[in-house]
């Protein structure tokens, strides 16, 4: 016999009628009680554990829905399965309100009776079996990619298997993979750095070949002006700093409302605010801003003025394009949940317009309190956990209301959601010379003469122009940190580095900051 899997009770008034069933199961190495009554069952729930009851409907006594009920009071998280010969749909209705964890019609057989016990007891530690199993071969799989020269398309495909193995084993600690996985990660990054340090120029020179991904200045061409139309409104959403593993955690709140296709986009470098989300907005490169709008580019270090001009560089986009917008342009910047709500009460009349965009700026508002308030480090120490609250938050958010309120509004919009970067949890501190006048990003350093002893670690620009990017003189540089690396000055290094280890920052060079989703939401009928 089998060592035991897990323990049983079955409760039914008539268990002489059961031996077969008992004797099937001990043979698969389950342990077996039995009792006929409800009141016997209660009591034997509150002496021992168990991992699974099987509940006769129909019995002397309390019945087997009462019994139910006192069961789930006592221990809700034992799982019952009921065992009846009725088949009315009231009854059914009944055991399910009453949280019943399935239901079997007598005469029952062998093989649901094991089913059932699979799936109840045994589910996790098979869900494991596979996982790992599987987890292991596509492993096995991306090392021998990494050997070969790689596209965009095949780092796509990497980071999806990377993203989706770390959510899936977020939920099996006991397997003790998270170590394989950070460090494949890790030396997913470090290859992912060469291979933008060597194709990156390229893709800026030539961003319309075949190969290239949708770079942040081709968003709008690519995704929105194909949808645009007469008869109905588009609402662009940009979610600021938002991951792919966080977009997913959404997309599964949107499914019941939304056909969801997903698509993927390519964040330019720098991937920070002041050059990505301006780069979406005016369908140009930074440089090109900088060139045909000086007046909308601001060279400051201060964030919100950088991005002050989104609504002008979204019209002077259509503009260029001598493309009118039946109903005009409405542009929304929702930073604090108070203007959230007052924008969703106010939605219908924003509808009349036939382009609606929308920024959000509560995930990176997130990652930036995380950096500076202990108790949110606290909360949030790993991406696991950086999902979470943002799938809270977003449960919670004036944002998903306003997604719900679309999804049953005619004529139903079509809704597209992106993002201007995500962000990266850095572990590694660089030391990063210049001058006063050096920008304070983490990830990337623009000044006069700028420079690390860790070459390795970054991407220098010693013109930043050859990337698109704007410069204020001749002598400027860039600094773009790659993997997970972060820039420190030398003094006070020791207490930055420390303030700042394990914060989740973005500028840089990495799948999770560079991979970026765009999707087309759908309402359903």
């Amino acid at each position: 016999m089998n060592s035991a899997r897990g323990a049983i009770l079955w409760v039914d008034d008539e268990v002489e009628l059961l031996q077969p069933y008992l004797l099937f199961l001990r043979q698969h190495g389950y342990t077996v009680e039995t009792t006929t009554s409800g009141e016997d069952a209660i009591e034997l729930v509150q002496q021992r554990p168990y991992d699974l009851i099987f509940l006769d409907e129909m019995m002397m006594g309390i019945t087997g829905l009462e019994t139910l009920e006192v069961l789930k009071e006592l221990a809700p998280h034992i799982p019952v399965v009921m065992v009846t010969k009725n088949e009315a749909e009231t009854l059914m209705e009944e055991a399910i309100g009453r949280k019943i964890d399935d239901y079997l019609t007598k005469p029952v057989n062998p093989a649901q009776i094991l089913a059932a016990c699979k799936k109840f007891i045994e589910a996790r530690r098979i869900t494991g079996q596979r996982l790992t199993q599987a987890y292991l071969q596509g492993f096995h799989s991306i090392n021998r990619r990494l050997q070969a020269p790689l596209s965009w398309y095949d780092w796509l495909d990497i980071y999806l298997q990377l993203t989706t193995w770390s959510m899936e084993l977020e939920q099996h600690p006991e397997l003790q993979l998270h170590e394989t996985l950070s460090a494949q990660w890790r030396e997913c990054n470090a290859a992912f750095g060469s291979f933008i340090e060597h194709t990156y120029d390229r893709w800026i020179q030539n961003p319309t070949e075949e190969d290239v991904p949708t770079l942040s200045p081709f968003i709008l061409d690519r995704f929105v002006l194909p949808r645009l139309s007469p008869e109905r409104p588009v609402v662009f959403i940009l979610i600021d700093c938002l991951r792919l593993d966080q977009w997913l955690v959404l997309e599964e709140l949107l499914h019941p409302f939304y056909t969801i296709e997903r698509n993927y986009a390519c964040s330019i470098l720098p991937t920070a605010t002041m050059y990505a989300r301006n780069a979406i907005f005016a369908g140009l490169f930074p440089l090109q801003i900088a060139q045909h709008y000086p007046q909308w580019w601001k060279d400051t270090g201060d964030e919100q003025s950088q991005n002050a001009y989104e609504r002008q560089l979204l019209e002077a986009y259509f503009q260029r394009r001598r493309i009118g917008i039946p109903g005009g342009i409405s542009y929304i910047k929702i930073i604090d949940p108070t203007f959230g709500r007052k924008i969703e009460q106010e939605l219908g009349r924003h509808l009349r317009y036939g382009l609606i965009a929308i920024v959000i700026n509560a995930v990176d508002m997130i990652i930036h309190s995380r950096s500076e308030v202990p108790i949110l480090r606290e909360i949030v120490p790993n991406e696991a956990a950086y999902r979470a609250l943002t799938r809270s938050w977003f449960q919670h958010s004036t944002l998903f209301s306003m997604l719900r309120t679309l999804a049953a509004t005619e004529p139903k919009p079509t809704v597209i959601i992106t993002t201007d970067h995500g962000s990266i949890r850095c572990l590694r501190p660089l030391k990063a010379y210049g001058d006063r006048e050096t920008t304070t990003n983490l990830r990337y350093k623009l000044g006069r003469n700028v420079r690390t002893d860790h070459d390795r670690a970054v991407v220098r620009l010693r013109d930043p122009r050859q990337w698109q990017l704007p410069t204020s003189s001749a002598v400027t540089s860039m600094l773009i940190a790659k993997e997970d690396y972060y820039f420190v000055y030398p003094n006070d290094y020791h207490h930055y580095a420390q303030r700042y280890r394990d914060s989740f920052q973005h500028g840089g060079i990495s799948l999770e900051e560079m991979i970026v989703p765009v999707a087309i939401l759908e309402p359903r009928p």
